[in-house]
């Protein structure tokens, strides 16, 4: 059975907007926080993404052949998924569009054989995620900044889910990394 595991990169107020990452997520780049996406990425046998982030991705990786940032080759050869109603085609190699029934399929996948299916970013896709209590690791690159306003990672309303921290590290320029493991019942309010 393999793991989905969520990595998020957030301000320290919960945003993680793609719209507004250029004020809070490109001024704490290091070459620790790159290496460390990089290592995710590489570990993982799947990937699943929301159709936006899907779309934002797909022209940019689907196009490099050399192995660009030392993750191109795995990016373009792992099974992707993508969960979009509208999406009509999928020409990221190894793709798969997930249309209907959406987390019926996510927890078959989870049933394969495998190590992760990792989601990065996909917004959308998340917070159903977590409202259906299938993320088995929240991995959180949180960076030292607060936007005030902007789209959560948590929505008002979530359920509180039991977690237990499993690491921590602290990266350059402030950012800490904190994952999170599922436990299996909710914390009571």
């Amino acid at each position: 059975m393999r793991k989905l595991i969520i990595s998020e990169w957030i301000t320290l107020d919960g945003i993680f907007d793609a719209e507004s990452m250029a004020q809070w997520f490109m001024p704490y780049d290091s070459p620790a926080r790159q290496e460390l996406i990089r290592d995710g990425i590489l570990s993982c046998d799947a990937i699943l993404f929301g159709r936006k982030t899907y779309q934002m991705l797909a022209p940019y990786w689907s196009q490099l052949k050399n192995n660009e940032m030392g993750i191109a080759d795995k990016l373009n050869s792992v099974p992707k998924y993508v969960v979009s109603a509208t999406l009509e085609k999928a020409d990221w190699e190894n793709t798969t569009i997930i249309r209907e029934d959406v987390i019926n399929t996510i927890r078959q996948l989870k049933e394969q054989p495998g190590k992760e299916i990792q989601v990065e970013g996909s917004g959308e896709l998340v917070q159903s995620l977590i409202a259906a209590d299938l993320i088995d690791e929240y991995q959180l690159l949180v960076h030292p900044v607060v936007m005030g306003k902007g789209k959560r990672l948590f929505k008002e309303g979530d359920h509180l889910r039991g977690l237990k921290l499993a690491h921590t590290k602290t990266l350059d320029n402030g950012v800490v990394v904190l994952t999170y493991q599922r436990v299996s019942e909710a914390i009571e309010k």
